[in-house]
């Protein structure tokens, strides 16, 4: 519970809380309305980006699809792409990003899957493996894959900064 805690203390410092408002207010002159897609960090972006006021004027709404079959259900991932590549994958991020915009009021989504451990790590996805999708209407405008050390709560903190770096980056 203090690991717990201590995440949520280090995720609300003044830089996040700045990053997020400036996001909020690009957001809005672009008319971007923003869905995003968790699976290993499991809310924290959307937590993040809700802390933020007004932030339902460009924040439609998060998903956590955390287990595979929610991906199928939820985004309509193909099981086939899930059996084939993983669901810690760059076609599954993809595919999660493709499925928010298809079953949302966004008209940006940004999804996130990876490897927090301690344990799931393999040696061609070590823990810290963690897949980015961005999609506009039909098309993937942005993928990436990063590798972040550190242990899970690190892991997670990492990937929800590096996700809101690169929405700001995407609105310049």
């Amino acid at each position: 519970m203090l690991i717990y805690c201590s995440c949520l203390f280090i995720m609300q410092s003044k830089d996040i809380i700045k990053l997020t408002q400036a996001l909020g207010e690009k957001f809005l002159m672009q008319k971007i309305m923003l869905t995003t897609i968790e699976s290993c960090t499991g809310g924290l972006l959307s937590a993040q980006l809700t802390n933020t006021p007004g932030s339902s004027a460009w924040f439609d709404r998060g998903f956590i699809t955390y287990s595979n079959q929610s991906k199928i259900d939820c985004l309509k991932v193909k099981k086939i792409t899930i059996n084939k590549y993983g669901a810690v994958s760059q076609q599954t991020a993809n595919e999660m990003a493709l499925g928010g915009i298809k079953n949302s009021q966004g008209n940006l989504a940004l999804s996130i899957t990876g490897i927090a451990g301690p344990h799931g790590g393999s040696k061609l996805k070590p823990i810290g493996t963690i897949f980015f999708g961005i999609a506009k209407k039909n098309n993937i405008i942005f993928e990436h894959q990063a590798l972040f050390d550190g242990n899970r709560v690190d892991i997670r903190e990492k990937a929800v900064l590096f996700a809101l770096n690169q929405l700001l980056t995407l609105t310049l």
